[in-house]
């Protein structure tokens, strides 16, 4: 693949910060930005946030309060190490519904 080089100006700060959170999830700085023009070009949209503060609708609020409820009745599975113990629960759970 033959590669073009882009010069960006920014300010040292700003550049050692994005470098920092690029290594931090394991990438170069320089794959981010190229994975963010492939964005830019597959679908022709920008997106800025100054506070990005997301709110769950009105069927994530009733599937949350819901799950907790599961939680007080004891209706949820417990966590397993393996793949093994719980095919295990799942066929004794199964049993119970099936008499």
């Amino acid at each position: 693949m033959k590669t073009a080089v882009i010069n960006i100006k920014t300010d040292e700060k700003t550049k050692k910060n994005a470098k920092k959170v690029a290594e931090e999830l394991g990438f170069s700085l320089s794959s981010l930005a190229n994975a963010y023009f492939r964005t830019l070009i597959k679908t022709k949209e920008v997106h800025f946030s100054a506070n990005p503060k997301e709110e769950p609708n009105d069927f994530m609020i009733q599937a949350l309060k819901e799950a907790e409820e599961d939680v007080r009745a004891n209706r949820v599975s417990p966590m397993f190490n393996n793949a093994k113990g719980a095919v295990e629960w799942l066929k004794k759970e199964t049993k119970k519904y099936a008499d």
